[in-house]
């Protein structure tokens, strides 16, 4: 794999004979929907009456950008350009952030990387809650030297930049990928499955489980908002899937968002849900990966910007573990809740199954590769997370009865 910077502040004259294609569902997967903006169409991963009920700003920031989301084309085209109007994120004190990557893939393999400068601004003043938004023009992503004759293109957008599609042009006309033959894995999650920290999108764990496990990606995680939102359940019990899991956790601690009285009727509220839509399909219960400040230590999580000069943003637990006997939730208590939950149930419920985070990433774990900031696991630890996942979850015990 060459690993280029080909991207482009203005969208380069094409020759007349190139074909330009329009963006729609039928070239797009991983989004829920397709918003169309004054430049182009903006991938949304929870759909319009959804992002309606949400007056949270972090998860209108978080759902639109487009962790899992890809062109995938049929095409003989040498020379793929993608415009495309994305949103940089900037944090006041901190360090610049670096620009989103996308990834190629051609028939499966990754053989390119590239990334767009310029763009929206986005400035975040973490201490005094606000944003700026400054608009900035589009850029253009060229990937060349592709091999001649029919193949599968992939582009994968960045997982962590909101990110319009403004123009599709190629060498050579392109054809939508009709074989669906794969099983449709629908996935759930917080910050850590929405891929912080991951190198690239074909590297946050969810997206090099589904690559090792041969299934096709909807990937819904959302930094900071797996919070059991009724809206998520729906959304998910209305989306195509064969196999499906949800990773609850360590939001519903980060935030303090609920006590334990609340937490289990939530949690059987949202696997309901679900369930309305996909009575039999196989549904993993995935519970929080090892994150030391919170096994016994309840939320709120607050940030620690004492290094943030230095761009090291960290976090802390700022709840007290005596407080776990007012119903305050830990990751330990959470762990065993839905343990308990998925018992229950799954005397009724055959094809619901449970998987306990720490098998994924636990104590050992973080004592080799631990957590930068102490929330978010680095590139090595998403491989070794999506290396296990698709180990320990697509088994004839889990998520592959139905395949």
């Amino acid at each position: 794999m060459s690993t280029r910077n080909t991207a482009q502040n203005a969208t380069p004259g094409s020759p007349q004979n190139w074909t330009a294609t329009p963006i729609t569902t039928g070239i797009l997967r991983g989004a829920i929907d397709l918003e169309q903006t004054a430049h182009g169409v903006l991938p949304h991963r929870l759909p319009a009456w959804a992002r309606a009920q949400n007056t949270d700003p972090n998860l209108a920031m978080v759902e639109d950008q487009p962790s899992g989301v890809r062109l995938v084309l049929r095409t003989r085209a040498t020379t793929v350009e993608l415009d495309v109007l994305p949103t940089k994120r900037e944090y006041v004190g901190a360090p610049p952030r670096p620009d989103g990557v996308y990834d190629l893939l051609v028939d499966g393999r990754l053989t390119d990387r590239a990334s767009v400068a310029g763009g929206n601004i986005l400035t975040i003043d973490m201490t005094a809650g606000t944003a700026e938004h400054k608009p900035g023009p589009p850029g253009t992503v060229r990937f060349g030297g592709l091999p001649d004759g029919e193949k599968d293109v992939e582009i994968w957008l960045p997982h962590n930049e909101r990110t319009e599609l403004v123009a599709l042009r190629t060498d050579a006309p392109v054809d939508p990928v009709t074989d669906r033959a794969r099983p449709v894995w629908l996935h759930h999650g917080s910050s850590i499955s929405h891929g912080s920290d991951a190198a690239s999108p074909t590297t946050t764990w969810p997206a090099l489980a589904a690559s090792l496990a041969g299934v096709d990606l909807i990937n819904l995680g959302f930094g900071g908002n797996a919070l059991l939102d009724p809206f998520t359940a729906r959304t998910m019990r209305d989306t195509r899937a064969d196999l499906i899991s949800v990773k609850i956790g360590i939001n519903l601690v980060n935030t303090d968002l609920m006590r334990l009285r609340a937490f289990a009727p939530a949690v059987h509220g949202f696997l309901d849900t679900i369930r309305e839509g996909h009575p039999t399909a196989p549904l993993l219960v995935v519970s929080p990966t090892y994150c030391r400040i919170h096994e016994d230590t309840p939320g709120p999580t607050a940030p620690d910007f004492s290094r943030i000069s230095d761009g090291q943003l960290r976090f802390l637990a700022a709840g007290d573990p005596a407080e776990r006997a007012s119903g305050k939730l830990t990751l330990n208590v959470i762990r065993d809740e839905l343990a308990r939950i998925v018992r229950q149930r799954s005397a009724d419920d055959p094809n619901l199954h449970h998987l306990d985070g720490r098998e994924l990433y636990g104590e050992a774990d973080y004592a080799e590769l631990p957590l930068p900031d102490e929330l978010h696991p680095d590139a090595a630890s998403h491989r070794r997370i999506g290396e296990r996942f698709a180990d320990l979850a697509f088994t004839a015990t889990r998520l592959n009865t139905a395949r």
